[in-house]
């Protein structure tokens, strides 16, 4: 998934460094804090957020300097996929680790906790002042048994059903609850000679987003979150069951025909301008619809109650992300102290100018943000079970193999069957 980067959080992604306090066992369960005369340099990693961003990152670190004068703030930026496979692994086992380091909440962020690089940083939180900086949903997927791992920095929905309110109302038609009230949606629709469902999935995380969504209702949310991470297989009756109801959307004729051709921003352009009465896609949708189309009623619905679902059907897919301590840090209080300056209100008023929309209380303006945007910031804050798409929260090799078995059945390529035995096979060597 890319577009997420350009909606709620085009901001972070972390870095590639030569780093300076994790030369500890990283299994090693005593967190590591510092003295009030700690003295060395405090090194950031993050992917590339952009030159705008980057400019205020580096002023933010001049500014924690001149406060902490025995310490200096390095930054390094990698790039973002190097990152996400790669480099962020090879950062954190090297001989110099980054003190704070970017991820994404949910089961990356559990997988640095039990390979013993994530600070558990829930006291420094109260003490510092820094939690009370954010409303408690913001803290969603980042604590792990009661223990606070994360400090957020942003956040986005990345699949909800966005729909024409004008076409709607035409049809008399209602935001469907359940999936059948969702297909006799669509059925209306299809009668009255409109396409019900624009997708784009040339890229493949688009439909993947939203079908995920699908799995994780039917086959619960441990179970969809096991086998991304290869501890039971793909190719199980619940998950044919799921995928059996994204062959019916193709079989009844709800999707384009060119799904897996148009890519993810032809797709919003072909909603926005009539072609199709709804479009699963992510929030950052919202300002290019009001950007494009200003004369678009535009409404949305989360993915509808799955019959008989295993996981929670009031779920939201999305990305809340985050810096995270190292836990073998030597600078564990600086680290935090650095995210409070970060998460400052005049901090976030330069992250703002830059093009970033910071998730604090203070970071989103309610007066200017779009009041749909801010809709879709409270669902994901309020949601009760977050699940994490398949190519930020898991491995990107498994996560390409599942949204291509997704591309084959949404496009009508193959079978439930046929697609999660070729993703068994394609997924073999990395068991």
């Amino acid at each position: 998934m890319k577009k997420w980067m350009i909606g709620w959080i085009a901001m972070m992604l972390v870095a590639a460094l030569a780093g300076c306090s994790a030369s500890e066992d990283p299994k090693d369960n005593t967190a590591k804090t510092s003295s009030d005369d700690q003295t060395g340099t405090l090194r950031i990693a993050m992917g590339s957020p952009g030159e705008g961003l980057i400019k205020v990152w580096e002023e933010i670190g001049k500014e924690f300097e001149s406060q902490h004068a025995s310490i200096s703030v390095e930054f390094s930026f990698q790039d973002d996929d190097t990152y996400q496979t790669i480099g962020l692994p090879n950062l954190l086992s090297g001989k110099n680790a980054p003190d704070l380091y970017f991820e994404w909440a949910g089961q990356r962020l559990q997988n640095r906790v039990t390979d013993g690089y994530a600070a558990d940083i829930t006291e420094q939180l109260q003490t510092s002042g820094l939690k009370n900086m954010f409303a408690e949903g913001t803290f969603n997927g980042m604590v792990i048994d009661g223990k606070t791992y994360m400090i957020p920095t942003a956040g986005d929905v990345t699949n909800v059903i966005f729909y024409d309110k004008k076409v709607f109302s035409d049809l008399g038609l209602q935001p469907p609850a359940t999936w059948e009230e969702f297909l006799a949606v669509c059925e209306k629709i299809k009668q009255a000679g409109m396409t019900p469902l624009v997708i784009g999935n040339s890229d493949l995380w688009t439909a993947g987003n939203w079908i995920a969504h699908i799995i994780s209702r039917v086959v619960g949310e441990d179970a969809y979150s096991e086998a991304l991470q290869l501890k039971q297989p793909f190719n199980s009756p619940d998950f044919v069951k799921a995928y059996g109801y994204v062959q019916e959307l193709w079989d009844k004729g709800y999707i384009n025909d060119n799904i897996t051709a148009v890519s993810d921003s032809e797709a919003d352009m072909l909603f926005l301008n009539g072609s199709g009465a709804m479009h699963p896609i992510g929030s950052w949708l919202v300002p290019t619809a009001v950007k494009e189309t200003p004369d678009l009623e535009l409404g949305y619905f989360n993915t509808p109650a799955m019959p008989d679902g295993k996981g929670n059907q009031e779920s939201v897919i999305g990305v809340l992300n985050g810096m995270v301590v190292n836990k073998n840090s030597k600078l564990i209080d600086e680290a935090v102290e650095f995210m409070k300056l970060y998460s400052s209100a005049e901090s976030s008023k330069k992250l703002s100018d830059a093009g970033a929309v910071p998730i604090t209380k203070d970071g989103i303006d309610k007066t200017t943000t779009l009041p749909l945007s801010l809709e879709l910031n409270d669902l994901m804050e309020n949601a009760p079970v977050l699940v994490s798409p398949p190519d930020t929260g898991y491995s990107i090799e498994v996560a390409n193999a599942l949204n291509m078995a997704t591309s084959e059945v949404i496009g009508g390529a193959k079978s439930p069957e046929d697609a999660l035995a070729e993703l068994e096979t394609t997924i073999s060597p990395l068991k």
